[in-house]
């Protein structure tokens, strides 16, 4: 398998998680040239509303909103992402294939089980793509990515850090606005947490998060290490 390096591989467990979490700072990141992948690892089979089918090509067209590099499916299980040695392995494998400077997964305290499994799962197969004897099934080189920072879906917490994305919040909007299937009402729609005003509310969160940190939009996101900060505490460059 030919490995690709890019600068931030991006988990989530359905098409969409990533998005809401984070599609503001892919916007960000991806207009400085950043090299962003994401991976879903379910094809959301179990999804209320929409077909494997229609989640895919709206999962497209949100990419080419945030300008991903390439979105890739693990094709594990929806309602099935369990801590099992073949799951570690395939995503172990994805995070070797593609070298990241940086992961993102979903923060493990979420309504939903499915984002805080995909969360232990990218973290127990982060560690094990590090592990010189660990073998994944294309046999690839060890990989440890820099850090695993974790990003909101549902609900509020206290972020450890921020990232500005007042000049992308629009995209961020467009992104979600690319699942038709699963935040607008139509006939037929089944009535989910995320039908209906579901976008309007993450909007809010991330103007909630900016006023905190004195911005008009921000998504805050959570890492299990200190963080060095490059400036000092009174915004000269180090």
């Amino acid at each position: 398998m030919q490995t690709e390096e890019v600068d931030i591989l991006a988990f989530g467990a359905h098409a969409d998680d990533v998005e809401i979490g984070m599609g503001g700072t892919i916007a960000k990141y991806t207009e400085l040239g950043k090299k962003v992948v994401i991976c879903d690892l379910t094809k959301a089979e179990m999804s209320s509303n929409g077909t494997v089918e229609s989640r895919l090509k709206e999962a497209e067209k949100a990419c080419r909103v945030l300008g991903v590099a390439k979105r890739v499916n693990a094709g594990l299980p929806d309602r099935g992402l369990f801590l099992t040695p073949e799951h570690i392995e395939m995503v172990a494998g994805i995070i070797r294939k593609y070298k990241p400077k940086v992961i993102f997964a979903p923060y493990p305290v979420d309504r939903h089980p499915d984002h805080g499994n995909c969360a232990k799962l990218v973290e127990e197969a982060s560690f094990s793509a590090g592990v010189r004897k660990f073998r994944d099934s294309e046999q690839q080189d060890p990989h440890k990515a820099e850090a695993i920072y974790y990003f909101m879906i549902n609900g509020f917490h206290k972020p450890d850090f921020a990232v500005d994305i007042s000049g992308q919040i629009h995209q961020k909007i467009s992104s979600l606005e690319s699942y038709s299937s699963q935040f607008k009402v139509k006939e037929g729609t089944f009535q989910t947490p995320l039908v209906g005003d579901y976008i309007d509310s993450v909007v809010s969160r991330e103007k909630m998060i900016g006023k905190e940190v004195g911005v008009d939009y921000a998504e805050g996101f959570f890492s299990t290490k200190p963080l060095l900060l490059s400036e000092d505490l009174l915004g000269g460059r180090k």
